[in-house]
Formats: C-alpha cells, structure tokens, sequence
C-alpha cells in the first residue's frame, strides 16, 4: 500500500489514511504535512478510479476503505461522475510555510476542479 512508512505502525498508517481521504473527500481540500500529502494522493486517485465505475463491486471496494456511507454516496454521485473523462490527476499538492515550532513542510492537498 504505501512506500513511506512515516514512523507507525501499519495499522496506524492505515487508519490514518481511511481518515484523511474520507476528511478530503468531504470537505475537498485538507492541510496536512508534505510526506502524508504525497503518500495520499495516491491511495486517494485509486479510490476516485475506482468510483468512477458506478457498480455494486466498485462501491464495496470502496466502502471497505471509506467507512463513512455519506462520502461514498457523494464520491459515486459528484466526485465519480465529475472525473469520468479524466484519466488521472485528480488531486493537487500546493506546498506552505514550514509548521512553527518543528518546522515540518506542510502541503494543501486539494481535488481538481
């Protein structure tokens, strides 16, 4: 699943990101550092690659990675249909001002309009 390991645990490392494609898909855009960033655009194009195909197999291999049934519902009715003639690219990474305090580069990962 992922290349990084970003110092946890595997189960940590995907709950983290379950958590963090749901909170994106959401809301459509969230800050967070630049490694998690990276590491989540691809984990969150596979999904939207995956909801782009509007049937039941889709949606529960989809619903065994986004827990939330409102997410999935909007990722197969807007997000899903939105990309349909897009072949990838769904995300953007816009990098920000290092975090005060441990100056760790933080990242906007956003969708595409």
């Amino acid at each position: 699943m992922s290349k990084r390991k970003l110092q946890k645990t595997s189960s940590h490392r995907k709950a983290m990101f379950q958590n963090m494609a749901t909170s994106l898909f959401r809301h459509g855009r969230i800050e967070t550092t630049l490694p998690k960033a990276k590491e989540l655009r691809s984990y969150a194009e596979k999904i939207i690659t995956t909801a782009k195909n509007n049937d039941l197999s889709s949606r529960r291999k989809v619903m065994d990675k986004i827990k939330d049934k409102e997410v999935v519902t909007k990722l197969f009715d807007e997000i899903g249909p939105k990309y349909s003639d897009r072949p990838g690219g769904y995300t953007r990474i816009l990098k920000m001002y290092p975090r005060r305090g441990d100056a760790a580069k933080k990242a906007i990962i956003e969708l595409v309009e």
